[in-house]
């Protein structure tokens, strides 16, 4: 049934799990803004959707063992980044392809594994989302990724300015680019981590890109790209948050239509690199 925004609005002002939701949306939104802005810079979408598939393995794991899901889920997450680091730095194959190869051979295991232990449902919340059902721990383990986030972005921000832009400067700059790689790998793996509830596995590569690309149609600076990224993910996760609630969709998917018809639309009317401004370059 549909619930217009007025019955949308009074029910979070009722319902606990609603205002969990909420919340859990918001800092879903923000990490990915700030984080996604920094991987489409450098270039990293197919390693953020590795991590996001290399983690199903440790849910299995989780919930074979009946510990946290997301403690098995960020060791492996982690065991990927290290494993397509060290691969692609060790050997004559392209970064790419070690991706392929790392990502592929988790998601395989995951999915044996899950069979294995014949979780269905919790399986389909993992793999599309359900942030309607955000427990308080769920709501903790997002709140410390977030503060995780904002204070290495905070600390290293020249760094991964300098790294993203020029690698080669950054060397003769004297920056470990190396270590600085290897940390954002593993600060992606706890957003990917702490996104599963929200918008699913499958899913959350599109979250971390599509706010970040959208922001990147109407700014060349990468401060206010971080900012309007939040904003954007913020938007199409409250909006998805919304549409999940009133027609029962899964939240996943309902949060990345947003997010993907923001980006249609900034792609149309952004007044920098929009299509509409880039054909009246071409008739000027």
């Amino acid at each position: 049934m549909f619930a217009s925004i007025q019955e949308f609005l009074s029910a979070l002002g009722q319902y606990n799990f609603l205002q969990s939701a909420l919340l859990a949306s918001i800092m879903v939104g923000i990490m990915s803004g700030i984080i996604g802005s920094f991987i489409i810079l450098r270039g990293m979408s197919l390693m953020g959707d590795a991590i996001s598939h290399s983690v199903l393995p440790g849910v299995a794991v989780a919930y074979m063992l009946g510990i946290n899901l997301m403690l098995g889920a960020t060791a492996f997450g982690v065991l990927a980044a290290l494993l397509i680091g060290y691969v692609s730095t060790h050997s004559k194959l392209k970064n790419d392809t070690s991706i392929g190869i790392v990502f592929s051979a988790f998601f395989a295991l995951g999915f044996i594994l899950i069979s294995m232990a014949g979780s269905s449902t919790n399986l389909h919340h993992i793999l599309f989302g359900n942030v309607l059902a955000v427990s308080d721990q769920d709501l903790l383990t997002t709140v410390i990724v977030l503060a995780i986030v904002i204070l290495f972005v905070v600390i290293a921000y020249k760094e991964l300015l300098i790294t993203s832009f020029d690698e080669t400067f950054a060397k003769s700059y004297g920056l470990n680019t190396t270590v600085m790689q290897y940390a954002l790998m593993i600060i992606l793996t706890l957003v990917t981590v702490s996104a599963l509830q929200t918008v699913g596995l499958i899913l959350i590569v599109a979250m971390l890109v599509t706010p970040a690309a959208t922001a990147f149609l109407w700014t060349n600076r990468l401060s206010i790209m971080i900012v309007f990224a939040s904003i954007f993910g913020v938007v199409a996760s409250t909006i998805g948050l919304y549409l999940s609630y009133t027609f029962d969709w899964a939240s996943g998917p309902a949060i990345v239509l947003v997010a993907a018809a923001i980006f249609m639309v900034s792609f149309i009317i952004a007044p920098k690199q929009g299509f509409f401004q880039k054909l009246g370059g071409k008739h000027g």
